[in-house]
């Protein structure tokens, strides 16, 4: 049985004693697209840093089994972080949260000197660059610096950028923050090729619809604990009523002590929005049918619903 190509057990972190990561155990195994999802300071990046050695564990353990880099001269078939940092980032890609590209570059420049500090020859880097370029779309941009491109195209930079040494995990921290739809989708495209070539992905994101588009298995973080993991369909199923009608208008409000209540399972209010969650949503829009003022929206639970009730609709501010 393949092993998996990472494995987290009982991590844990504190900040001025206050727990970020607590406890946390999961894997990925070779091929998988495992998200992170949790509200703002849950832990999501603190878990990202800890697996790429930019912040040491208070304890537990994060072990890879890169199969392509053991050999007979290694003492150990696994390799642990932070202890075996520079072996296991020689096998590891990253595109983080924010923009690191360097803006005195043009982008096959960028490419060329990132792919030195994995101490490869220009040569075999000046190889990748067209094929990596043209995996981003950014071909016909090979001479243009960051600066004079669009959010998207930077974004997609960054990711073939993450691909020069040819990594076999990726870790995406909220790729696609900050990108329009149009964009968000060609980076999804972009994605589902790096996964259908065999390539591992750790994601977190805010995009619900990113995470079950994408993600084989989910982690639900909240207050640096899981709280919930699974396939995404598998975890709706579980947690969720099948059915959603969300009610607004004038006096959508008033529904929250209305009669219909006892038709749905669990009523919830987020804004001037009443959610109603159901079983069979068949007699509940009969009866909302006499109140014609209100707009109603009847749609199959979702990944949104799942985090929604898991974490709670309260904004957080970032950690």
């Amino acid at each position: 049985m393949t092993p998996p190509l990472l494995t987290v057990q009982g991590l844990r972190k504190h900040y001025a004693g206050t727990p970020v990561v607590d406890n946390l155990s999961f894997n990925i195994a070779p091929g998988e697209c495992l998200g992170v999802i949790g509200p703002n300071g849950a832990g999501k990046t603190t878990t990202i840093r800890m697996c790429l050695g930019l912040t040491v564990p208070d304890a537990g353990h994060i072990r890879f089994d890169f199969p392509s880099i053991h050999a007979p001269r290694l003492a150990h078939d696994s390799w642990h972080m932070p202890q075996d940092a520079l072996p296991i980032k020689t096998r590891l890609g990253v595109v983080s949260q924010f923009d690191t590209l360097d803006p005195d570059f043009t982008c096959a420049e960028n490419l060329l000197v990132y792919g030195r500090y994995f101490g490869m020859k220009d040569a075999a880097i000046r190889a990748r660059i067209p094929q990596l370029l043209e995996f981003a779309s950014l071909s016909h941009k090979a001479d243009v610096k960051p600066g004079q491109l669009s959010g998207g195209m930077r974004r997609r930079l960054s990711l073939a950028r993450a691909l020069v040494n040819d990594p076999e995990l990726l870790l995406l921290d909220e790729p696609t923050t900050g990108l329009d739809p149009q964009a968000r989708h060609l980076m999804w495209e972009r994605l589902q090729v790096l996964l259908q070539q065999g390539k591992s992905i750790l994601l977190t994101t805010h995009f619900m619809d990113e995470a079950e588009r994408l993600c084989n298995r989910l982690l639900v973080l909240d207050h640096g604990k899981k709280i919930a993991e699974g396939e995404p369909r598998a975890l709706i199923a579980q947690h969720l009523e099948p059915d959603v009608v969300e009610v607004y208008g004038v006096g959508a409000l008033d529904l929250v002590d209305a009669p219909l209540k006892a038709l749905a399972a669990r009523v919830e209010v987020s804004g001037e929005t009443v959610f109603f969650y159901t079983e069979d949503a068949r007699r509940l829009l009969d009866a909302l049918a006499k109140y014609p003022q209100l707009r109603t929206l009847h749609r199959p639970a979702n990944l949104e619903d799942l985090f929604l009730k898991l974490t709670g609709r309260q904004i957080r501010e970032d950690a």
